[in-house]
């Protein structure tokens, strides 16, 4: 849904775009009630599910920044933000082939808020309604639990390199 999702937004069918997005969080959540409550769990899943999840936001962030509706900073930081724990996480397994970094609670309160922003926006400048007010928060919020994240995986990583004991 990564296409024509940012498709939408680029052409400003913003409508679209919000419906389709909705439409993407929804099959998310199924997807993920599905592998939790029906044993339906793979190790390929763990690895693609969070995978799709940051294209996609990375993809919404990057057309809202476009159109101007999103800081050009704010995207540039949430994709370097995933781009830096993506490249650490690749090469601490070059070393470490069992590394597998810990979902971190602030982690998931950022995925939160960048998937209520990416909606509010889409909402605010589709028209239907002022979320102003409400995007100009999450803007805040959004920096915030990213830059802490970050350096959460970031000091994941750091335990992780300095356990490595030198022969």
């Amino acid at each position: 849904m990564v296409v024509p999702l940012v498709w939408l937004i680029v052409t400003e069918r913003l409508e679209a775009a919000f419906w389709l997005f909705i439409a993407a969080a929804a099959s998310d959540v199924l997807d993920g009630f599905i592998a939790k409550n029906f044993n339906a769990r793979t190790n390929l899943g763990s690895y693609l599910d969070p995978l799709a999840d940051k294209v996609l936001l990375n993809g919404i962030y990057l057309a809202l920044a476009m159109g101007q509706w999103l800081p050009v900073w704010l995207a540039a930081l949430v994709i370097g933000r995933d781009l830096l724990i993506v490249g650490g996480v690749m090469m601490i397994r070059r070393r470490h082939p069992v590394f597998q970094p810990r979902p971190l609670l602030i982690g998931k309160i950022n995925t939160l808020a960048q998937i209520l922003l990416a909606a509010c926006v889409l909402a605010h400048v589709g028209g239907w309604i002022d979320l102003a007010p409400a995007v100009a928060a999450l803007v805040v919020v959004v920096t915030l639990t990213t830059l802490l994240s970050g350096a959460g995986y970031a000091g994941q990583a750091w335990r992780s390199i300095g356990l490595e004991h030198p022969s």
